[in-house]
């Protein structure tokens, strides 16, 4: 982990396929989501580098910014099936910010060990001055590995 990047690890009881199955779908996003940010999310599961979809955002959970309500593109930038899936938000911000939000899924004794990131490291100098990054905590990706974990294990997925 540096200055720029958080990574936070949980073992899961569940397989590699079946979270992977929540965090390719827009809709999982929306139901593991600890942030209370990500309000509904339109479109289809990714399947592939450079797919997207776009998530309707309330930035007022977090008390910091008044932004109020907005939409996001996200665009897939990693995309390899029940292993890892990363991605970037395009189409809001200009310049574009470049942060990256991902997870990798590996094979566990009793399920999956899960790494949640988030990584600042190659944002648009514009956004670097600025000085807000990181956005989201350790302890909210902490946060929603927990819920990613209640969700999968109670069955209950993205839809």
């Amino acid at each position: 982990m540096s200055d720029e990047r958080i990574e936070v690890r949980r073992t899961i009881s569940a397989d590699p396929s079946e979270v992977f199955r929540v965090l390719r779908d827009p809709k999982g996003h929306v139901a593991i989501d600890s942030s209370g940010m990500l309000m509904s999310a339109t479109g289809d599961p990714v399947g592939a580098v450079g797919d997207e979809f776009v998530v309707h955002m309330d930035r007022e959970s977090l008390g910091d910014r008044p932004m109020g309500r907005y939409d996001v593109t996200v665009k897939i930038a990693a995309y390899e099936p029940d292993r890892e899936i990363a991605w970037t938000i395009v189409g809001v911000s200009r310049p574009v910010i470049g942060h990256v939000f991902g997870y990798r899924v590996e094979p566990a004794a009793g399920g999956s060990l899960v790494t949640s990131y988030y990584d600042w490291s190659d944002i648009h100098p514009e956004w670097r001055a600025k000085n807000v990054f990181p956005i989201i905590s350790e302890q909210a990706l902490k946060a929603t590995l927990g819920i990613l974990a209640r969700t999968v294990q109670d069955g209950d997925g993205a839809g």
